[in-house]
């Protein structure tokens, strides 16, 4: 059947539909005609399906970039390890072989001790002793360990987790704050490496440290890296450390004082306690704070710790013993030539002495210096071989090293006459030969007495112990100045001294030790004693290499005369100018001296136990307040020898055997010249005969008779009768030895 065509009404509206179908118009077209599109017209939302593959593309997008980065990361990885080797290698391949690699002996050092084994000073480059760990405070690895290498015991060398903290914790703050060094490290640099900062000194570094990781133990390690570390002040190592800032040996470090010391290490300089006492008390804080994080202390510890007294560092070595050391170090080349090994040195000197010595200079500094314009002081102790028991060199090492006792030449004055007196008493003189006291002219040298007074007719004793200046000046002029000098050269001065007449006042410029050792002589019977300091050197395990020879010294003077003139100078302290260095219960004998314009002050002294001098006066030679050596100086003498001779026994000065008694005629009955009552009347009875040829008197000559008459005007112009009495008058011991 043929088809039926379908209605019209069912056909032609959808034709139309279609026809009639306006274009689609884009958003872009209707905001043109300036509509706003409508809901219908904006963009429908993606299906669930459609978000689900898009996730999955971006998800495969990221995986594969990821697994780019993993693979280039591991590429570079590669690229960057054989980089290192290379770098390592190259820089490897310029150090020695490591089977030449050895630890560099350490700097030697000087241990200097007392006669009782104390630790006085230590000298060398490092400033101080290595110790083996067990003989340090344990406070001190564990600080050190806790701040600079906290795992020190578990890595191998280098520790790469510690450098990554310190790089983190360097990032974090923007700056430096942490090191990624270990121990091991340092030590290497320490040792071996120069401070510069390269690539090649680091890649050096690290090779050397595992080295050092392979060859030694930790514990070895840590002790070599304890006792060369730089703790600033010149200190390197602990023990130059401990006694540098606390004065005591390392073993005794507190917990407080090792949190300070560890914290140096960062910067020793810059935090030293000498230099800067808030900065290390503050990084001391800090110390403490990363033991108690490690473990190695409690919080009750570190209360105690915070509460300890903060320490007040002096900024240079201090104590007087330092004088002592520096001595020992300018000598010690001349008794066993280079320092090449920790040695020990064994002193004279007595530790208690001389702090007694440093005290009684100190304390009279501090109560008078101002006030009589004195800046300086020193003492020499030596006893009678010579042995310097005491040493003061200065008023505060910290300040001045400058060592005013053995390196400051100075005029004596009248400490200088008694080498006058036992000049003339070797000539045949005695205490009790007259000479007047009256204005003498040598030349066109004048010498006059300190007071400006003149007392006419006076015995040698009475001379010497009112330091009369005109006896003196007649003396030299009758044994010579020559003969002086020689005496005094004998007797221990080795100073340059000029023989002219005004040698009689100490014209002649001489160091404190050789003078104090000069009077020595008189108080041992007459035997020389040399000044020496030091007994004995040794190397660390024994080995002698010096021991001094002092003990058969040569003798110099006469016992006779050695005991005239202690006779003389007994009556010095007893009644003289040296009247404030008596002691109590104990012999003393000594002589004042005074240079020109007060310039300087001294007292020499001695018992039979010590010999003494103290200086007084400014390094620039700027006059003090009438400062005389019967004043500051004797003080300050008796000071230090009643506190050297508490408790000992009671020993008497060498006298010796007995002589006819001696009869003086016309003597004044008074007064400083009188000898009829003069106790030395009584002293000179126990004195031995001494070789005499004449007793010179008035201007007779010296001697033997062979030497010149001196040219010297005695008397001339005297306000008081000052003739002496012509020969023949007077008994004298002299008659009294040759029958007359």
């Amino acid at each position: 059947m043929p088809r039926k065509k379908a209605p019209a009404s069912r056909i032609e509206p959808s034709f139309e539909k279609s026809r009639s179908r306006p274009a689609k118009r884009t958003v872009a077209d209707e905001r043109v005609a300036g509509k706003s599109p409508g809901p219908a017209k904006r963009r429908r939302k993606s299906s669930p399906k459609a978000r689900k593959a898009k996730a999955r593309t971006g998800r495969g997008r990221i995986g594969t970039a990821l697994r780019a980065l993993v693979y280039w990361s591991f590429v570079l990885a590669i690229w960057g390890g054989i980089a290192i080797a290379g770098v390592v290698a190259y820089y490897g391949a310029r150090m020695p072989s490591a089977a030449t690699w050895s630890i560099p002996d350490r700097p030697p050092n000087v241990k200097i001790v007392s006669v009782g084994g104390d630790i006085m000073a230590n000298r060398g480059a490092t400033g101080g002793e290595a110790l083996a760990l067990g003989d340090m405070s344990p406070y001190i690895p564990e600080a050190v360990i806790a701040i600079e290498d906290r795992r020190f015991y578990s890595h191998f060398g280098v520790d790469p987790i510690g450098l990554a903290r310190a790089m983190v914790a360097n990032a974090m703050a923007g700056r430096m704050v942490q090191g990624g060094s270990t121990l091991t490290q340092q030590l290497a640099k320490n040792l071996f490496l120069s401070p510069e900062r390269t690539i090649e000194r680091k890649v050096q570094e690290v090779l050397l440290a595992l080295w050092l990781e392979h060859k030694f133990a930790k514990d070895q390690i840590l002790e070599m890296y304890l006792n060369r570390v730089f703790f600033g002040s010149g200190a390197y190592g602990v023990e130059a450390a401990s006694r540098r800032y606390f004065r005591k040996p390392a073993r005794d470090v507190t917990l407080a004082e090792a949190a300070l010391l560890a914290g140096l290490l960062k910067a020793p300089s810059r935090l030293s306690p000498a230099r800067n006492p808030k900065g290390a008390e503050e990084r001391a804080q800090v110390v403490l704070a990363a033991m108690r994080e490690t473990g190695s202390i409690t919080d009750r510890e570190i209360t105690t710790a915070l509460t300890s007294p903060q320490v007040r560092a002096k900024s240079y070595w201090t104590g007087s013993e330092n004088y002592v050391a520096d001595l020992v170090m300018k000598r010690l080349p001349d008794l066993i030539g280079e320092v090449t090994e920790d040695l020990v040195v064994d002193t004279t000197i007595d530790f208690h002495l001389q702090r007694e010595a440093e005290k009684a200079i100190r304390a009279s500094l501090d109560a008078d210096g101002a006030k009589l314009k004195v800046g300086q002081g020193a003492l020499v102790s030596v006893d009678g071989t010579g042995a310097v028991r005491a040493l003061v060199g200065g008023r505060e090492y910290a300040t001045s090293q400058f060592d005013r006792a053995t390196e400051a030449k100075r005029q004596p004055g009248s400490a200088f006459k008694p080498f006058v007196y036992a000049a003339a008493l070797e000539q045949g003189r005695t205490p009790l030969s007259v000479r007047n006291d009256a204005p003498v002219k040598i030349g066109k040298w004048t010498p006059e007495n300190y007071d400006g007074k003149y007392r006419g007719e006076v015995t040698l004793s009475d001379a010497l112990t009112y330091s009369l200046n005109t006896v003196a000046a007649q003396l030299v002029m009758e044994v010579g100045p020559k003969t002086v000098v020689k005496t005094a050269r004998r007797l221990g001065i080795e100073a340059e001294m000029k023989a002219n007449a005004s040698i009689a006042l100490g014209t002649s410029e001489v160091t404190l030790m050789e003078l104090t050792a000069a009077y020595a002589p008189f108080m041992n019977g007459g035997y020389k004693a040399t000044p020496h300091v030091i007994r004995r050197v040794s190397t660390q395990d024994g080995k002698v290499l010096y021991e001094n020879t002092y003990d058969n010294p040569p003798r110099v003077i006469d016992p006779s005369v050695a005991a005239m003139m202690n006779h003389m100078l007994v009556r010095v302290v007893e009644e003289g100018t040296g009247r404030n260095a008596r002691l109590d219960g104990w012999m003393a004998a000594g002589k004042t001296g005074t240079s020109q314009s007060f310039r300087d002050a001294l007292f020499v002294g001695y018992t039979a136990n010590l010999a003494t001098g103290v200086w007084f006066g400014n390094d620039d030679g700027a006059p003090m307040k009438k400062v005389t050596g019967g004043g500051l100086p004797a003080k300050t003498w008796n000071s230090f020898m009643q506190a050297a001779h508490s408790g000992l026994p009671v020993t008497g000065l060498p006298m010796a055997g007995p002589v006819p008694p001696v009869s003086i005629e016309g003597t004044p009955e008074s007064g400083p010249g009188a000898t009829a009552n003069d106790p030395m009347a009584d002293l000179v009875r126990d004195l031995a005969p001494v070789p005499v040829s004449r007793d010179a008197t008035g201007a007779t000559g010296a001697g033997s008779g062979s030497s010149p008459v001196p040219p010297a005007d005695v008397g001339v112009t005297a306000p008081q009768p000052a003739a002496l009495p012509e020969a023949g008058k007077r008994t004298t011991l002299l008659d009294i030895l040759m029958g007359n």
